[in-house]
């Protein structure tokens, strides 16, 4: 007979763990949610949200206000463990080598509340191995426990690695309708935690050995980032060439075989300009395509800074004066208020450095700004950017800036990263 899950622990509660936690809170699941932030808890508790993503605000309510949800920032017992973490790179590495530190503090943070039949599930995305190196945690903490490693299908302890693949701004509907790849250290593993899922996805739930599924979600990134950098690629080639891209791109996807992505001025979020590095950190010599994508949407914006640069140029030549300048979006993908290795962010804070009291921000998803640019720049509405720049730079595809007349000033230089004007 299959012991039933009761209680679920989310470890982390960002922008994949606090979603998770409500989707499995919302089939009256009794959920904990486990997080450092002292703050974000407190709200939490209250039954809102520390961040940005549609329905989340009252789909928490609801289930706080049910009783089936409540966070903590000290671990306590459950049937099943999500680890949903950070995963960057360590801070002091020039080879982009991932840092695993987060979640090894969760790991040996919940290890003291564990017991026979319970199971840990990694969904930070991870390089290979590291759902082995989180049991190997968890075991050095409770050398009591038995962990797939040494009694295989026999274990006290289930420990199974399952991937987010959400798109932000569609969290909620996704956890629940995207297939989901579930890897076990064991078979026994993958089929708790299958058990686990199926309570919440309505996808397929397809099983495999923790490796593969560690890879499977390093390579869905790595595809998507090597196709967006065909497209920054052809961006480079079109402007050299004189050529407008957008209308390029339109007509190349009209051949039945081809469906070439939009450029952009650079890879953002906590995911595809960082998972493909953690290929290339263990395959060096054999991830030669995957690594050159990342060069090249990594190199991105400083493109579009020369772009810049040359429009101050110009601008300073024509009417004698330092020119102003507004960067229009500062989120690494359009719609939500994720700043997470945002290229738009790194543009709008090289800009602020080089031409300090000269720029304005147009953000509609952020009510202050970033720690980075205050006091170097201005919060400002977009007509007020019109008004008074003499350069926009458009970072990001908003839709309310999709909505927005194109910008006609003669006198105004306008740098569109996205399209949204130039097409």
């Amino acid at each position: 007979m299959t012991t039933p899950i009761d209680t679920v622990c989310l470890v982390g509660l960002g922008y994949i763990g606090l979603p998770t936690a409500v989707v499995f809170a919302l089939r009256g699941i009794d959920v904990v949610g486990l997080d450092v932030n002292v703050a974000a808890v407190e709200k939490i508790n209250k039954g809102e949200t520390h961040i940005i993503e549609p329905g989340l605000d009252d789909a928490l309510r609801r289930s706080v206000d049910a009783g089936y949800l409540r966070a903590t920032t000290k671990p306590e017992a459950a049937d099943a463990f999500l680890i949903a973490v950070p995963t960057p790179f360590k801070e002091d590495s020039a080879e982009n080598v991932p840092d695993l530190s987060y979640v090894e503090t969760a790991s040996r943070a919940i290890a003291p509340v564990l017991k026979p039949g319970d199971l840990v599930v990694l969904e930070s995305t991870s390089p290979v191995g590291a759902t082995e190196q989180m049991a190997d945690w968890l075991a050095q903490e409770r050398p009591d426990l038995t962990f797939p490693a040494t009694h295989g299908e026999d274990s006290d302890i289930r420990i199974a690695h399952c991937p987010e693949r959400i798109l932000p701004g569609h969290a909620l509907t996704e956890l629940v309708t995207n297939d989901r790849i579930i890897g076990g250290a064991t078979k026994a593993c993958s089929s708790r935690a299958r058990q686990l899922y199926k309570m919440v996805v309505d996808g397929d739930c397809i099983e495999t050995d923790c490796r593969t599924a560690e890879m499977a979600k390093l390579t869905e990134n790595s595809f998507r980032d090597v196709n967006i950098a065909f497209a920054n690629e052809l961006s480079l080639i079109c402007d050299k060439l004189d050529i407008n891209v957008w209308e390029l791109i339109r007509l190349a996807n009209h051949h039945p075989r081809v469906n070439i992505l939009q450029p952009g001025p650079g890879v953002g979020g906590h995911c595809i300009a960082v998972d493909p590095w953690f290929i290339v950190s263990q395959a060096p010599e054999e991830a030669r395509i995957i690594r050159t994508a990342r060069e090249v949407n990594d190199g991105k914006p400083e493109w579009v800074l020369a772009k810049i640069h040359q429009a101050v140029a110009e601008s300073t030549a024509e009417t004698g004066k330092a020119p102003r300048i507004a960067c229009f979006g500062l989120a690494f993908k359009p719609n939500i208020d994720d700043l997470r290795e945002s290229p738009a962010l790194q543009i709008a804070t090289r800009l602020a450095e080089i031409y300090p009291d000269r720029l304005d921000v147009v953000e509609p998803f952020a009510e202050e700004m970033p720690a980075g640019l205050v006091g170097k720049a201005n919060l400002v509405k977009p007509s007020q950017a019109l008004e008074n720049c003499d350069i926009v730079v458009l970072l990001v595809d908003h839709d309310d800036f999709k909505t927005m007349p194109v910008p006609a000033r003669a006198d105004l230089k306008v740098i569109d990263t996205r399209g949204v004007w130039a097409r």
